[in-house]
């Protein structure tokens, strides 16, 4: 693993992650603890005080939370140093553990179960406990993948020889919940294999968000990467089902591999459109229908963060970020048409019959009184409906700006208000461009794409 002790910026973040762990440990404790006393006391007076020191607690558990929240919306530190103007893509957090000590229960299994003189096997019980720390804190690339893989396997190998179901081994594992900070404890073996799994799928978003996405070749190993994470959090979901802690819940899991799926998604629509965007009617038709798959995905991924029971643990911050997102790659879908209708007129030497098909393609319907290929051959008609696409366009680009400047952790990353603020900006000056047609405009909805 990296050296736990290098003050890299991803290194602090855990840091932090550890030490608020811990603070929220002793906060969940101290509640536990007065609520017992209030369930216990008759006394008035001292019920009174009780109350008075959970309102406190509860307060400071909160705030904790809060700060958690932002380490995980802490997009900035993952991102590639040479991202130049890219909304950020959000990374998991690895969730954290205690140390373990294997020694004396796995020594003493192979004395009474096998019969073996265990110190025979103490360096192989060390180096499964090195392997163990290591994981801990696992490098940023594929290495530090195949670390916490070889783990998980040599877990498989230690479960079937060392802890048989029908006893406890007296091994304690704990793993802290990335979101809420909450420590879970078992002894079996599950929750150590299923936090590993999720440190690799968390992992895989880290390697995602450090790909350098000016480069076609870094685009691809970002969908790469995202996709690993998603496949490999789904295979979680699927296959330890009664996790205890609620970031590897099935409800929580169904929703980061949405998210996950999302930004692979958002990876290969900047992929199409890395060389640049050709103001050609075709080229404009491929990146109209790719950037409103990516706004519907977010779509779904945002109604997906606010359902219960996940709405409660979700970061605030990442359920807006989706928003925003599902605006903004929606907007620029509106603006790409609009693109199409007000800077292509159907020329003699164009295709009629490709064009007609390639547009109602963008369409599940058309507004009324209006058809494809008339839109397509009548001057007035593309106009009224680019502008009432480029209306719509700027209505969404608002409303990314706004949904972005209520909520202060986002409104903090500069990046992000920079890519928001250009897209409005061109969207108007397009707008303004274009000859006024108001008392048309007001009769024409732009469809949905």
């Amino acid at each position: 693993g990296c050296n736990p002790l290098a003050e890299t910026g991803r290194s602090k973040l855990q840091n932090q992650r550890a030490v608020l762990n811990q603070q929220i440990l002793r906060a969940v404790r101290m509640r536990a603890g007065a609520e017992n006393l209030l369930r216990a006391t008759t006394n008035n007076k001292v019920r009174e005080q009780v109350l008075l020191e959970l309102s406190f607690v509860n307060s400071d558990l909160q705030i904790l939370k809060e700060e958690l929240e932002g380490l995980n919306i802490s997009v900035e530190v993952y991102q590639n140093t040479e991202e130049t103007f890219s909304i950020p893509l959000v990374p998991l957090g690895l969730k954290e553990t205690k140390e373990v000590d294997f020694t004396l229960p796995l020594k003493d299994f192979i004395l009474e179960h096998y019969s073996e003189d265990s110190s025979e096997y103490e360096d192989e019980i060390a180096d499964l406990m090195d392997l163990r720390q290591a994981c801990r804190t696992p490098s940023r690339d594929e290495a530090g993948i195949e670390l916490l893989i070889s783990y998980f396997l040599q877990l498989g190998y230690v479960e079937n020889r060392f802890f048989p179901p029908t006893r406890h081994m007296g091994v304690l594992f704990t793993w802290y919940d990335s979101f809420t900070g909450v420590p879970v404890c078992q002894q079996n073996l599950l929750l150590e294999k299923a936090s590993i799994l999720f440190n690799i799928g968390a992992l895989y978003t880290q390697i995602g968000t450090r790909c350098n996405r000016q480069t076609q070749g870094g685009l691809e190993n970002a969908v790469d990467a995202f996709q690993r994470a998603a496949g490999v959090l789904s295979y979680l979901k699927e296959t330890f089902t009664h996790t205890p802690s609620y970031d590897m819940s099935p409800a929580m899991l169904n929703v980061l591999v949405k998210m996950m799926l999302a930004q692979a998604q958002e990876c290969v629509f900047e992929q199409i459109g890395l060389p640049g965007i050709r103001n050609e009617f075709f080229t404009l038709v491929k990146m109209t229908q790719e950037v409103a798959k990516v706004g519907e995905v977010y779509m779904l991924v945002n109604t997906a963060m606010n359902q219960e029971p996940v709405k409660e643990n979700i970061p605030y911050s990442w359920s807006k970020l989706a928003q925003i997102k599902s605006d903004h790659y929606k907007a620029l879908a509106h603006y790409f048409i609009a693109t199409i209708l007000c800077d292509h007129e159907l020329q003699s030497s164009d295709d009629e019959d490709q064009q007609e098909k390639a547009l109602s393609q963008l369409y599940d319907y058309m507004p009324e009184g209006l058809m494809v290929l008339t839109v397509l051959k009548d001057k007035v008609q593309r106009k009224q409906l680019g502008k009432a696409h480029l209306h719509k366009a700027i209505v969404y680009h608002e409303e990314a700006l706004r949904v972005c400047g209520l909520c202060k952790k986002l409104r903090n990353i500069d990046v992000l208000q920079e890519v928001l603020t250009a897209a409005h900006k061109r969207s108007l000056l397009k707008y303004a461009q274009q000859e006024t047609e108001d008392d048309f405009l007001s009769l024409i909805q732009a469809p949905d794409i």
